[in-house]
């Protein structure tokens, strides 16, 4: 079912004690808002999860986590499985972060094993797609983005790929103080959910919740999410600030 959905994304930022306090105030802040319209989702490093799940229980507040393995199991050094993370009852994994397919050299292949994974542990993916500035540039982002999303998430079931989060990620716009202006977002979305359309039909694109995550912040999101195919917002740098990460997800 669509929903409007703010998710932070740390990164590799803050340690444990740093990241419980910034629970606690985003918690604190939401009972002052009463936020009622959007999920909140944190996902913290892989140390953190387990103690961060604990402290969000009897909240609105939802968890994931930034990555997974492509195997259930095995000699995989250093690597975290899917099982693992439902072993501790994690809510949401993103899948193919722009960074993930830069520096860890993650393939759409491989994208889709992780996809197939986490839908059949009964987590729920948030499956990021996006082009680069070089892609922008050439005017070839379209075909871009309907190849990432033809090679993965196009290949699930149709029950399955209802369960999918989508995060569009201009990657130009990520870190760099650049934002797609609301035309921009909003024509990309739109895109996106036409692929759905073709795909699955107009039911089920209409039930797919479309993320925006290129820098958005607490100055630009309420414009961002005033589009009619933007349903919230994958946030990097904006979800380590409580009242920035919570300002946000009243911006609807």
């Amino acid at each position: 079912m669509r929903k409007n959905i703010v998710a932070g994304n740390w990164k590799m930022n803050k340690t444990i004690e740093e990241g419980v306090q910034l629970v606690k105030e985003i918690k604190s802040l939401i009972s002052e808002k009463q936020i009622s319209s959007v999920q909140l989702i944190i996902n913290p490093p892989f140390t953190h999860l387990s103690v961060l799940k604990n402290e969000i229980a009897n909240s609105v507040i939802k968890i994931g986590a930034q990555n997974c393995s492509y195997e259930s199991s095995g000699a995989y050094t250093g690597e975290v499985s899917v099982g693992m993370l439902k072993s501790i009852d994690i809510d949401y994994v993103i899948i193919g972060h722009s960074e993930r397919r830069a520096y860890f050299n993650e393939t759409d292949e491989i994208l889709l094993k992780k996809l197939n994974l986490v839908l059949e542990s009964g987590l729920l993916p948030i499956f990021c797609c996006g082009e680069v500035l070089s892609q922008r540039d050439a005017g070839i982002h379209f075909e871009v983005v309907r190849q990432q999303i033809e090679n993965t998430i196009f290949k699930l079931s149709e029950d399955k790929f209802k369960k999918v989060v989508i995060a569009y990620e201009p990657v130009w716009a990520i870190g760099t103080g650049r934002t797609a202006t609301s035309e921009q977002a909003q024509e990309i979305h739109k895109y996106i959910r036409n692929l759905i359309t073709e795909k699955f039909g107009s039911t089920v694109a209409s039930e797919i919740s479309i993320l925006y995550g290129g820098s958005c912040n607490a100055q630009n999101a309420k414009e961002l999410f005033q589009n009619p195919d933007v349903d919230g917002g994958l946030i990097g740098g904006a979800s380590l600030k409580a009242a920035d990460f919570v300002q946000i997800a009243s911006s609807f």
